[in-house]
């Protein structure tokens, strides 16, 4: 079902940004070329080069490369997707969407995408429970952004509760349905 789509994974710092990694590989193996988006601080929780390798593309971080100024659209990436998944979604990162800041690649393409978004949300309970993130949430919501809800479980802190990435064949599953429903519409 994901033969031929165009998809930008967005990555951001979280713990759960391991499960990218097999986000990507599945993504890939339905058939979906996908470019990944990797925000400073996701670089510091799964390695570029192991995105790069599963998703087939270079991954983007920076608007240019240093050495010899080739410029990474957000423009054109924001063109050619289909979908703008970001998985894990960070409090951070939602809250700058909610309020158009735009500091990063991710950030820029975000607001320069043309297709629909979905996020995976992955953060500590309180944090996502705090009314800050769910009016950032419903702000996204506002905006036409979908949503994965996390679940519930043992968190990175060692707390129990809702805040945890949803599982990679689950968010693949979301992704087809997606689709699916796009197309009979």
């Amino acid at each position: 079902m994901l033969k031929d789509k165009n998809i930008i994974l967005g990555v951001t710092a979280s713990i759960a940004a391991y499960k990218a990694a097999t986000l990507v590989r599945l993504l890939v193996k339905e058939g979906a070329n996908v470019k990944v988006i990797m925000t400073t601080y996701a670089k510091e929780f799964i390695s570029p080069v192991t995105m790069a390798t599963l998703s087939k593309n270079t991954v983007l971080s920076d608007f240019f490369k240093h050495d010899d100024g080739t410029w990474n659209s957000h423009v054109d990436l924001g063109i050619w997707a289909d979908l703008l998944v970001i998985a894990p979604t960070t409090a951070n990162t939602m809250a700058k969407m909610a309020h158009g800041i735009c500091d990063n690649l991710l950030l820029t393409t975000y607001l320069s995408a043309k297709c629909p978004v979905m996020h995976a949300p992955a953060m500590d309970l309180d944090m996502f429970k705090h009314p800050a993130t769910i009016r950032n949430m419903d702000i996204l919501r506002s905006y036409g952004d979908l949503f994965i809800e996390p679940s519930s479980g043992e968190l990175a802190s060692g707390l129990h509760g809702k805040g945890r990435m949803e599982e990679p064949d689950l968010i693949v599953k979301e992704i087809i349905g997606f689709f699916e429903s796009k197309k009979k519409n």
